[in-house]
C-alpha cells in the first residue's frame, strides 16, 4: 500500500501488508475506503482486518442486510466473508468452490479448472460474483469452468457457466439501478445486464479486440469503472468502451467503442481531473517490468488504436427452427462483415435482424443463404450501423457458425 503526497510522490505506507489484493471499495455510510485488508477513514487513519490479510482478496461488496456496519469480502479461492467495519471482526459465510462445483480443488485442477474468482457487486437485493476460470478445455469447447452467480442471502443461483471478469453497477433510482457483468467464452465477449425492470438477466455479446487475453490469468484485471462523474468505462479484451450508467425500461443504453489497446490495466480512476491508469506490464524484454501509473485524461483514449474486433454468436452449433442469437454489438465500428458456415449440402437460410435504437425492436435487414459448400458472407455497406444485430434461422442447421469481423 502506497500513498501520494501533494507533490505526487509515492511513499510506502507504514501499515502496508504484502499480499495479493485486487479489492477496493468506498464504504459510504462510514466515509471509509477499503483496499486490500485495510480500511482507511477520511483523516487517513489506517486499520487492518488482520484475519483477512492472509487471503487473496478480490472483491469487497455492500452487505445485503446490514450495510451500515458490515461488508462482504470475496477471495480468489471463492471464500466469502462478512466483516464489521467498526470492530473489524470477520466471519466466513460461504465456500463458493464447494457451492458451485461440489468438487475438491485437486479434482478440479485435474480437469483444467483453476478456481480464480474476480469481481463482485451487491445491488437489487443480490450479491453477484464472478469466477474467470478459462483454460484449454474451455477454448476447445469441452468444458465451462467459469461462473457468474447471484445470492439473495439464502440461496445461490448460477446465472452462466463461462468465465466472468467483473461486476459493477450504479445504485441510484434516478439511473435505473442497473448491474453489468463482463465475461467471455470462445465465441465472443459477453455482457450480462440486470435491473429491477429487466425481468431477469439479459445477455449481450461484444467483439474481442485481440485474442491476447484468451486465458484466465490474462483477463483478471479488466474493469467496469466510473472513470468520470456519471461516465462509466468498460475495458474488455483489448477494447475500451464508454458505457452509459442509465437504464430505461429495463434495457441498458448502448455501449460505444472508444479504442483498441494492448496495455494490461489493473484499474483506473478519476482523480483531480486526471484519468489515472494503473499498469501491470510484466515484459522483461524491455529491461524491467513496468508497474506504475499513467496520468492522462479520459478523452485521450480516443487517440489510441481505432476500435476493431471480431466474435461469433454461434460456433459449430446445432440450431433449431426459429432459434435466435444473442444481440451482438454493432454500434461504433466502421467496416463490417458477417460469415456464415454450416454443414455442406443443403443450403441454410439466416435472417439478419437489427435493433436500430437499442430498444429491443428488431427489423429484418437481409436474408442470407449458404451455398451447397456450407458457406456464405455478407459485407455491410461502409458506415452502415445499428445499435445491435442478431441472427435468426427459419430452419434446422447443423454445425452452424456465424462470425462477425469489424474494422
Amino acid at each position: 500500500m502506497y500513498e501520494m503526497d501533494e507533490n505526487m510522490n509515492f511513499n510506502k505506507h507504514p501499515e502496508r501488508i504484502t499480499g495479493t489484493y485486487a479489492n477496493r471499495m468506498m464504504h459510504d455510510p462510514t466515509d471509509q475506503a477499503i483496499i486490500g485488508p485495510h480500511i482507511i477513514d477520511k483523516t487517513g487513519h489506517v486499520r487492518t482486518f488482520k484475519d483477512l490479510a492472509k487471503h487473496r482478496l478480490t472483491a469487497t461488496m455492500k452487505h445485503l442486510f446490514l450495510p451500515d456496519s458490515l461488508v462482504y469480502f470475496l477471495t480468489m479461492e471463492g471464500l466469502l466473508f462478512e466483516a464489521n467495519v467498526h470492530n473489524l471482526k470477520t466471519k466466513q459465510v460461504a465456500n463458493l468452490m464447494n457451492e458451485f462445483y461440489q468438487q475438491t480443488y485437486d479434482a478440479l485442477l485435474k480437469k483444467g479448472i483453476y478456481i480464480h474468482f474476480k469481481g463482485g457487486y451487491t445491488g437489487n437485493g443480490r450479491v453477484v460474483v464472478a469466477n474467470n476460470s478459462y483454460q484449454n478445455e474451455d477454448y476447445i469447447g469441452k468444458q465451462k469452468g467459469g461462473r457468474l452467480a447471484e445470492w439473495d442471502g439464502s440461496k445461490w443461483t448460477i446465472l452462466d457457466s463461462t468465465a466472468y471478469i467483473e461486476v459493477n453497477g450504479k445504485p441510484k433510482d434516478i439511473y435505473g439501478n442497473g448491474i453489468w457483468a463482463i465475461g467471455w467464452d470462445r465465441k465472443s465477449v459477453k455482457m450480462m445486464f440486470q435491473s429491477p425492470e429487466s425481468g431477469g438477466w439479459k445477455t449481450y455479446r461484444l467483439p474481442k479486440g485481440t485474442q491476447a487475453w484468451e486465458h484466465a490469468w490474462n483477463t483478471e484485471w479488466m474493469r467496469i469503472r466510473e472513470a468520470q462523474t456519471e461516465r462509466f468505462m468498460v475495458d474488455a479484451f483489448g477494447i475500451f468502451y464508454e458505457m452509459p450508467v442509465m437504464s430505461y425500461g429495463g434495457l441498458p443504453l448502448t455501449l460505444k467503442p472508444v479504442c483498441n489497446h494492448l496495455r494490461v490495466i489493473p484499474d483506473y480512476v478519476s482523480w483531480r481531473g486526471f484519468l489515472v491508469l494503473a499498469s501491470d506490464q510484466g515484459d522483461n524484454a524491455v529491461g524491467q517490468p513496468q508497474s506504475n501509473f499513467m496520468f492522462s485524461h479520459i478523452d485521450q483514449l480516443w487517440s489510441w488504436g481505432k476500435p476493431a474486433g471480431w466474435g461469433s454468436v454461434w460456433q459449430d452449433e446445432a440450431l433449431k427452427v426459429g432459434q435466435v442469437s444473442d444481440p451482438y454489438l454493432m454500434n461504433g465500428f466502421d467496416k463490417k462483415v458477417v460469415h456464415f458456415r454450416t454443414k455442406p449440402g443443403k443450403p441454410v437460410y439466416f435472417d439478419i435482424e437489427v435493433d436500430l435504437l437499442g430498444n429491443n425492436q428488431w427489423v429484418n435487414y437481409k436474408t442470407v443463404s449458404t451455398t451447397i459448400t456450407g458457406y456464405a458472407f455478407h459485407v455491410f455497406p461502409p458506415g452502415y450501423s445499428a445499435k445491435w444485430v442478431r441472427i435468426k434461422t427459419p430452419q434446422v442447421a447443423e454445425n452452424a457458425t456465424v462470425h462477425f469481423v469489424y474494422e
